[in-house]
């Protein structure tokens, strides 16, 4: 098998698709309608609005039929805006779902697959934060549906940090040397930098708070302190975090705010989020609002999700998971026998046949009884 391409097999991919149909039901009883995107398309229309990231991400062939280049999809997220704007072109907000294997050219870390089954939902059409509190309450539903357990939420919300920079005039390149330095929570270079580039002391103030903004909902009030004076868009992303830790706060998980932590800044624009379990090294689920997405398709949405790692969320799903044991049937010439297997078959028994002459191990086939014929009724026995 190449490097990061993982099999499932029986066992483990019984349980992967219980929580698929799990999961797909709850999205469907919160009025997402499930799509099936295909799984290559034109590059253009597959990788356009995505960033470069994933277009690193994206396996290359070309079309026979056509001659052009196509792409096999790395992320579904674009296929669903795509739809959104020229398949469905609802009026209204539009909710849809999706789960499907995606390829990947590099792992997305140490260890990571690069054929990883997402699974995730996107509401369309809806700018307000009512979409992005229910794409949140549905998130933690998925997790709590997965039986993940100590879930950590993580809020961000990117219109803090690009809210603060709007009038600062920096170039594409000190706004992305900036935006380094504040992820890697680089305080005393970041200091520096900031003391060389920014000549407003109120801006250089504010972003120097930025990375100590961290930690529970305590970092809002301290955060309203420490931008005093900021531009009302900051402001205004502030107040929306302080309204959906409210939303969420009656919740079993813990809530950690990073005001400077930017996951997908240039694709991402407003509330970022993500899942962590204790001893699980990366984010199990993460979405946002993204509103810009369907720009490239002619027909401008607001739009926020999330997905999962289908595989990543069984790993860490604390639900008893077992295959249902079957019945065994021996080869037998009776012409009753049909008849009596798809009964147990109709009443949703997993009945495996023999063949003339088979010698089974009943474990190997998932079953703990026997259909045998006694006194010419067919009985079930169970095994020891």
């Amino acid at each position: 098998m190449p490097d990061g391409v993982d099999e499932v097999l029986p066992e483990r991919a019984q349980v992967v698709e219980y929580l698929r149909r799990q999961l797909l039901d709850l999205y469907n009883t919160w009025g997402y309608d499930l799509v099936i995107p295909p799984m290559v398309e034109f590059t253009d229309s597959l990788l356009s609005g995505s960033g470069s990231d994933l277009d690193l991400m994206t396996f290359r062939i070309t079309d026979q039929l056509s001659g052009r280049m196509m792409g096999i999809r790395a992320d579904i997220t674009p296929q669903t805006a795509r739809m959104d704007a020229h398949s469905l072109r609802r009026e209204g907000p539009s909710r849809l779902c999706y789960a499907g294997t995606v390829l990947h050219t590099r792992p997305r870390g140490p260890l990571q697959s690069r054929t990883p089954i997402s699974l995730g939902v996107e509401l369309f059409g809806e700018a307000t934060l009512a979409a992005d509190i229910e794409v949140i309450e549905l998130f933690l539903e998925t997790l709590s549906t997965a039986g993940v357990e100590n879930v950590h939420l993580d809020l961000g919300h990117v219109d803090i940090f690009r809210g603060l920079l709007a009038d600062a005039g920096l170039s594409a390149d000190s706004e992305s040397e900036l935006f380094d330095l504040v992820q890697r929570k680089a305080t005393r270079e970041l200091g520096q930098w900031i003391e060389a580039n920014i000549s407003d002391p109120q801006l250089s103030g504010w972003l120097n708070a930025l990375p100590g903004l961290t930690g529970s909902v305590e970092v809002l009030a301290a955060a309203r302190a420490k931008l005093v004076g900021a531009p009302a868009s900051v402001l205004a992303a502030i107040a929306q975090l302080e309204e959906i830790v409210a939303v969420i706060a009656d919740r079993n998980i813990t809530v950690y705010l990073d005001l400077g932590e930017l996951p997908g800044y240039h694709y991402h624009t407003g509330v970022v989020f993500a899942a962590y379990v204790q001893g699980y090294g990366k984010a199990l689920g993460n979405g946002g609002r993204y509103d810009h997405v369907g720009e490239a398709f002619g027909r401008p949405r607001p739009a926020t999700g999330f997905a999962f790692n289908l595989k990543s969320l069984v790993s860490q799903s604390g639900n008893s998971y077992a295959m249902a044991a079957g019945i065994f049937v021996p080869f037998s010439d009776n012409p009753e026998l049909a008849a009596q297997i798809a009964l147990l078959r109709s009443q949703g028994n997993r009945v495996v046949q023999g063949f003339s002459g088979q010698h089974v191990d009943c474990n190997e086939v998932n079953c703990d009884r026997l259909l045998v014929e006694q006194d010419g009724q067919f009985v079930i026995q169970k095994l020891s």
